[in-house]
C-alpha cells in the first residue's frame, strides 16, 4: 500500500481543471465522510480509482466545496455518496438535493466492516471512510437519500416536541412513586401515580396528612378531576388510605418537595398531551400515515413516518420491515446453530410504538390472539415475547399494503385453517 494513498488536499488547493481533465466524460462519484467540523470527500471515477481526496471545514468551507462538485457536474453524471452520521451532514446533503444532485447514502456498519477488506489494514481513519463509501457506491451497496417532505419533518418535529415532554413526564413520575412508597405507600396500589387526580391531589395536599385533615375537600377534588370516569370506591379508598398510611411522616420540606415534582409533572403531562394531539392531527392530514392510523392508532402511525419516512417509499414490504430492524439475523458456525433474532438496526421507537401496537391487535383481533397463542405453545410457552415480535414482523408487513391502500385483513397474514377457530368465528373474521 502507497504511503501516501489517503493523502488530502484542502478544498482550496484542488486544481480543478486538471481534475476535470483527469475524469472525462465518465461517471464521477463524490464521497464524503461526514463529521462535526473536519469533512472529507473522495473524488472517484467509475473504475473505483480515487482521484483526489479533498479536505474542508465545514460549514466555513461548505461553499467552496460546492464550487468544486458544480465544477465536476458538467457534461458528466454525478452521483453524491454519503453515510447518516447524526445530522452533521443533513445541511450539506440539503444543499445538494436542491442543486440537483443525485444523493445516496450507505450503512454505516456496512462501511465500517470492510475496513480491512478494502486495504487489508484494519484501521479507520476519515479519508479511508471516504473511499469505502464511494466503493461500497459503485458496487450497488446504497441507496438513494433525498431531504424529506415537509410532511414528513412536521411529524417529526412534532414527535421531538412529544417525546421531550413524554420524558419528563416519566421522571418525574418515577420521583413521585418513590416518594410515595415512603410517605403514602398504599395510595399507588389504589390510583396511578401519574393519573391527573393524584397529582392535583398531591399539588393541593402534599401528602397524606393534610388530605386525611380535610377528607371532605379532598373527596371534591377528586370528583372534580377525575369526573365520572372515577369510580367513588376509589375516591372513599384514596381518604382512607391517607388517614390509616404506614408511610414515613412528612416534615415541611418534604410536603413542598412532593407539591413542586407532582405540579412539575402534572405540567409536563399537560403538555405532552398537547404535543400527542398534535402528532395525531399531522398524522391524519396527509401521507400514507392516514391510511395506517385506523390500523395502529394515530399515534404509531405518525411515529412509524417520522422515524423510517412514508411506507410507500419503500419498493418491497421487506425493505420496509427492514428499515425497522425487524429483518432476522442468524449467527452460526460449524456444528452450532444459532438462534434467529431480529438485527434491530432502526429506530428503537419505531419497534417500541409497533411492539405496544401488536400487544393491542393481539387483544382485540381473533385471528391474531388464536395465532399467537399456538405460536408460544409451539415455543413450549416459554417465549411470549418472540411471539409478539412475530405479530410485529408480519404486522410491518401489512402496514406496507396497507399504506398503498388496502385494507387490512388479519386473515391475509396467517393460515386460518391451521388455527383450529370455530366456523363462525373464522367467517366473522373474513368478513
Amino acid at each position: 500500500m502507497g504511503k501516501r494513498k489517503y493523502r488530502a488536499v484542502q478544498v482550496k488547493d484542488v486544481l480543478v481543471s486538471q481534475l476535470i481533465e483527469t475524469l472525462g466524460s465518465g461517471r464521477c462519484v463524490v464521497a464524503i465522510d461526514v463529521a462535526k467540523e473536519d469533512f472529507f470527500a473522495a473524488v472517484m471515477d467509475e473504475s473505483e480509482k480515487v482521484l483526489v481526496t479533498v479536505k474542508w471545514t465545514h460549514p466555513a468551507q461548505s461553499p467552496e466545496f460546492m464550487s468544486l462538485v458544480a465544477g465536476l457536474a458538467v457534461g458528466r453524471t454525478l452521483d453524491v455518496v454519503m453515510e447518516p452520521s447524526g445530522v452533521y451532514g443533513d445541511a450539506l446533503r440539503s444543499r445538494m438535493c436542491a442543486d440537483g444532485y443525485r444523493v445516496f447514502r450507505v450503512s454505516p456498519k456496512r462501511s465500517h466492516d470492510m475496513a480491512e477488506a478494502y486495504d487489508g489494514v484494519p484501521s479507520w481513519h476519515d479519508a479511508k471512510s471516504a473511499a469505502i463509501i464511494g466503493k461500497m457506491h459503485l458496487d450497488g451497496a446504497s441507496e438513494p437519500w433525498p431531504v424529506a417532505s415537509d410532511h414528513e419533518r412536521r411529524l417529526s418535529a412534532a414527535l421531538r416536541v412529544l417525546e421531550v415532554h413524554y420524558k419528563e413526564v416519566q421522571r418525574n413520575r418515577n420521583r413521585i412513586e418513590g416518594y410515595l412508597a415512603r410517605h403514602w405507600p398504599e395510595v399507588t396500589h389504589i390510583i396511578d401515580a401519574d393519573s391527573a387526580t393524584l397529582l392535583e391531589l398531591l399539588i393541593e395536599y402534599g401528602g397524606p396528612s393534610a388530605v386525611a385533615a380535610d377528607a371532605d375537600g379532598a373527596r371534591s377534588l377528586m370528583r372534580r378531576v377525575g369526573g365520572h370516569f372515577l369510580a367513588q370506591s376509589k375516591i372513599d379508598g384514596v381518604v382512607d388510605s391517607a388517614v390509616r398510611s404506614f408511610g414515613m411522616e412528612q416534615i415541611d420540606g418534604e410536603v413542598e418537595m412532593v407539591k413542586a415534582v407532582a405540579a412539575e409533572c402534572r405540567r409536563q403531562q399537560r403538555a405532552s398531551n398537547k404535543a400527542r394531539r398534535r402528532v395525531e392531527e399531522l398524522s391524519l392530514s396527509e401521507g400514507a400515515s392516514r391510511h395506517m392510523a385506523p390500523v395502529v392508532g394515530k399515534t404509531t402511525a405518525a411515529v412509524l413516518t417520522a422515524s423510517v419516512g412514508e411506507a410507500t417509499k419503500y419498493k418491497t414490504a421487506a425493505a420496509y420491515e427492514k428499515s425497522m430492524g425487524l429483518n432476522l439475523k442468524e449467527k452460526s458456525s460449524g456444528k452450532h446453530k444459532g438462534a434467529l433474532r431480529i438485527t434491530k438496526r432502526g429506530p428503537g421507537v419505531a419497534r417500541m410504538f409497533l411492539y405496544m401496537a401488536a400487544l393491542r391487535l393481539i387483544r382485540s383481533d381473533t385471528v391474531v390472539r388464536a395465532w399467537y397463542a399456538k405460536k408460544v405453545k409451539r415455543d413450549g410457552g416459554k417465549t411470549k415475547n418472540k411471539a409478539v415480535i412475530a405479530v410485529m414482523r408480519k404486522l410491518t408487513r401489512a402496514l406496507w399494503h396497507v399504506a398503498r391502500g388496502a385494507e387490512f385483513d388479519s386473515t391475509r397474514l396467517f393460515d386460518v385453517r391451521r388455527l383450529n377457530l370455530q366456523s363462525t368465528t373464522v367467517a366473522e373474521a373474513l368478513r
